[in-house]
């Protein structure tokens, strides 16, 4: 979250100076610029890399990632802006190049910003379908109903579950569970699943209350 709050108000003040400038360009030195974007580009390309595989199923990595890629966005828009500065003499490419990096880094960052929140919020992770699960747990054997189902991320890697499942075959409990668990795990990815057991005997309280 912190990653996609600083890329954003970076972002605010890399607009305001493009604004700014097309009222009152600057002259640039484009040599100057083309070899410290350069530079720029190798190293937050070769850092943005070490994060490549990891940025789907963590969204620490995917901030770092985000935030490393972005930065070697503008190094190359930079370093374009400084060759096509040298070839045309137009000092308002700055400014332009400048607002395209906005809207580039916008986009991706806005993503994060979002699922930052939710997991701030304990909202469902993304790349998990509520609806299935609810329909999983109530195919499974024995199982009448299923209720008070709550999904939430416990850190950018784990998912937590807690839900009430009402049985009629009491004796198979410790099977219901197993084989919540293990499918819990292989389908959907959730490492940690409380599962309340009920035999319908008394109306739960908490059955309207789901959040999904």
């Amino acid at each position: 979250m912190f990653n996609a709050i600083l890329l954003l108000a970076a972002i605010v003040i890399i607009a305001w100076e493009a604004i700014r400038r097309f009222a009152s360009p600057e002259p640039v030195t484009g040599m100057t610029v083309i070899w410290v974007a350069a530079l720029g580009i190798v190293v937050n390309a070769w850092t943005a890399l070490l994060f490549l595989s990891g940025r789907k199923g963590d969204l620490n990595v995917r901030g770092a990632f985000l935030h490393m890629a972005a930065d070697a966005g503008v190094s190359l828009g930079v370093m374009i802006t400084g060759i096509l500065m040298i070839l045309t003499s137009w000092p308002w490419l700055d400014a332009v190049v400048s607002l395209l990096i906005v809207v580039i880094i916008f986009v991706s960052t806005w993503k994060l910003l979002k699922d930052s929140l939710n997991m701030a919020l304990d909202s469902v992770p993304p790349q998990i379908d509520s609806a299935a699960v609810r329909s999983f747990l109530e195919s499974l054997p024995a199982v009448t109903d299923v209720h008070e189902l709550h999904i939430w991320g416990m850190s950018t890697t784990e998912t937590a579950l807690t839900a009430h499942l009402v049985i009629n075959e009491p004796n198979r409990n410790d099977l219901i569970i197993e084989q919540a668990v293990y499918e819990l795990h292989e389908r959907f990815g959730i490492e940690h699943p409380t599962l309340q057991i009920e035999y319908g005997t008394f109306p739960c309280r908490l059955s309207d209350e789901s959040n999904i």
